[in-house]
């Protein structure tokens, strides 16, 4: 009798967290909540791996300068890797946040067209196979675009890059010069 209202204890439980859980996830500003965390998170991380990056950049400039017979810093190549590296960040940063613009479109899109399948008459085991077929076209060309998206934003922001540390690093050179 004791174990039975145990149970019945904590299946009443589970049911209240669960329905707890569902009225939380329903919430619109709980979504809200994540998507700014998540992209908070983001942006932490992307802002110290900047910094990280430029940090060493300049250590590699700065151990270039004080040693002359090294001359891997006028040849650009640090430049040219903190450029990659900040542009692949960069543009991985923008696939996911074009994923999170991407993903309510394609489901409304989605359900859209299983709709408009309905209403056409077809019937229910042809849907579904229909759907999955729906599902696995709209999937890669989503990650398509998005690989293509992604791909230009990293070759830009790595471009871009190489060119302001260049520029910053010979105005640097020319300072130098102009103090001597």
């Amino acid at each position: 009798m004791a174990q039975q209202q145990e149970t019945q204890i904590e299946e009443t439980e589970s049911i209240i967290s669960s329905i707890f859980f569902i009225k939380i996830m329903s919430k619109r500003r709980t979504w809200v909540f994540l998507f700014i965390s998540v992209y908070a998170i983001l942006l932490s991380i992307s802002w110290n791996f900047l910094k990280s990056v430029l940090s060493w950049y300049e250590s590699t400039i700065s151990a270039d300068s004080s040693n002359p017979s090294i001359s891997i810093s006028s040849s650009g190549w640090p430049a040219l890797y903190a450029s990659v590296l900040l542009g692949v960040a960069f543009g991985v940063l923008s696939m996911v946040a074009a994923l999170a613009v991407v993903l309510p479109a394609t489901l409304v899109t989605w359900i859209t067209i299983l709709v408009l399948l309905t209403f056409a008459g077809k019937p229910r085991r042809d849907l579904v196979l229909e759907g999955k077929k729906l599902t696995l076209d709209i999937t890669g060309f989503v990650i398509k675009i998005l690989i293509k998206e992604g791909n230009v934003v990293a070759a830009l922001c790595a471009v871009l890059t190489y060119f302001v540390l260049v520029i910053s690093r010979n105005k640097q050179l020319q300072n130098g010069l102009d103090d001597h």
